[in-house]
């Protein structure tokens, strides 16, 4: 802790600022300052680099409930979903004192991921310790407990790591994270290669990121004071609430199936390099219909700045261009909720009008969430009995929902495929497609080799009809 928190209070030259204005470790520095600390030499013969980096920000928490999410697991996992793919804590070696977290020490697993197939999973097993401190400042820090235990080498290694929380005025949070870690990451697809090595894709700039996203969502769903008229057809803040939740939960369940992990009880049916297939069974899950879930995903490039990308994707006018799910009709957006600062943070309820009159309409529900560090767009079809119970403030767990959806990351790499970048991601954009799909009703029945390749094909034309959709159009 004493190492955290000197790291994250120090300048230069410990700190340097690369070229995406982030704050990245000076290695040469950090051995001397540290000569006898936790970290040690990157194991360089073995493939691991060192990878550090801090960033800063105001959150609109206060600090108390800040270290509440972080030293409860199951917060945690919900928190930084998009990037905490599994976790579990092992042991609890302190509870701390006074009713809090104040010396609070355990010990815990968790597995990071990057929402694309295409980038290998962390893992580390570590402790993480909590302390309030005599200035009011809390520190949580974790380290890596790897060479304690009989186990496979590790491909990750935390050195100390966490974030310092100071109390605002009102009662926000200052919160300083630092990311600190030696990592063998050889796995990476080229793609995604310069996005690793530049701390976008792991480092502390994408968890204050996402803290800072997910309190505005936290806050959102807990303001009573939004005006009927901003609410377009939800009128009461339980409907509002409820429909909250519902989208909570589908955001969480497509990052399970997004990613490089396999922790999730996915059976993996093919690896391609272009396209990874899972599935699973749905046996007495009430928020999932029963029967075998495919899951596929597949991630790609597109020559568009991500802004661009995500508001295309997220747009209702666009949406018959790339969505073979709405076969042409028009598509109405019925509800929408503001949940943060940026317009394209929303939850919207969307009506697919078909053009076909002897086909019945669809409801959709999504989410689009944007941040500096990366954006979703997260949807699926819902029913429209359920959903009706939902708007009035109905229990959305029992609502069925078989989540699709896109990440997108900011393409660092523009010079090395001909383009200027002006800032981050202006160089393109690092899209992953995924889909959840149904493809029978009985759980114990076997997958054909029909559906997976009709799965595949799905992916492959739905991206063919992204890529012309975003260069054609502006928005």
């Amino acid at each position: 802790m004493e190492e955290l928190i000197r790291m994250a209070q120090s300048g230069e030259p410990l700190w340097v600022t690369d070229e995406n204005s982030i704050d990245v470790l000076n290695e040469n520095e950090y051995l001397r300052i540290f000569p006898r600390g936790i970290g040690s030499k990157p194991f360089a013969n073995l493939g691991f680099r060192s990878e550090a980096s801090r960033e800063a920000a105001v959150i609109i928490m206060n600090p108390v409930n800040l270290v509440e999410i972080l030293m409860d697991v199951n917060q945690w996992s919900r928190v930084f979903c998009g990037i905490v793919s599994r976790a579990m804590t092992l042991d609890v070696l302190s509870t701390g004192i006074a009713g809090n977290y104040n010396g609070a020490l355990q010990v815990m697993t968790a597995e990071f991921q990057l929402p694309s197939p295409l980038v290998p999973t962390r893992e580390n097993y570590f402790a993480r310790y909590c302390k309030r401190h005599h200035d009011g400042i809390w520190a949580v820090v974790d380290v890596s407990l790897d060479n304690l235990r009989h186990a496979p080498f590790t491909r990750c290694r935390r050195r100390p790591s966490g974030c310092l929380i100071q109390e605002l005025p009102n009662g926000y949070s200052k919160v300083i994270w630092v990311e600190n870690v030696e990592v063998d990451d050889r796995g990476v697809s080229d793609i995604y290669k310069t996005l690793v090595n530049t701390s976008l894709a792991f480092g502390a700039k994408r968890w204050v990121a996402t803290l800072d996203r997910q309190c505005e969502r936290l806050a959102s769903a807990m303001a009573n004071n939004i005006s009927a008229g901003e609410l377009g057809v939800l009128n009461s803040s339980d409907g509002r609430k409820s429909i909250l939740k519902l989208a909570e939960r589908m955001v969480n369940s497509f990052c399970t199936g997004v990613g490089a992990s396999t922790a999730h009880a996915w059976t993996t049916l093919t690896g391609s390099d272009e396209i990874r297939v899972m599935t699973r069974k749905s046996i007495d899950d009430p928020g999932r219909p029963p029967g075998i879930v495919l899951s596929a995903a597949t991630s790609f490039w597109v020559a568009v700045p991500p802004r661009k990308a995500f508001n295309i994707l997220r747009s209702e006018k666009f949406r018959s261009e790339w969505d073979i799910l709405s076969n042409g009709g028009v598509v109405d957006e019925m509800a929408h909720i503001a949940n943060g600062r940026d317009p394209g943070n929303c939850v919207s309820l969307l009506r697919v009008n078909s053009a076909n009159a002897s086909q019945s309409n669809m409801l959709i529900l999504q989410e689009s969430s944007n941040d500096a560090t990366g954006s979703y767009v997260i949807y699926a079809p819902v029913d429209f009995a359920a959903m009706n119970i939902v708007l009035t403030g109905g229990d959305p767990d029992y609502v069925a929902l078989l989540p699709s959806g896109f990440a997108i990351l900011p393409d660092c790499e523009g010079p090395n495929r001909g383009i200027e970048i002006t800032e981050i991601g202006s160089g393109g954009s690092l899209v992953t497609l995924a889909f959840q799909i149904l493809v029978d009703s009985a759980p114990n029945s076997k997958i054909s080799v029909g559906s997976v390749a009709t799965v595949n094909s799905l992916i492959k034309c739905t991206l063919e009809r992204i890529r012309t959709a975003v260069m054609c159009n502006d928005a």
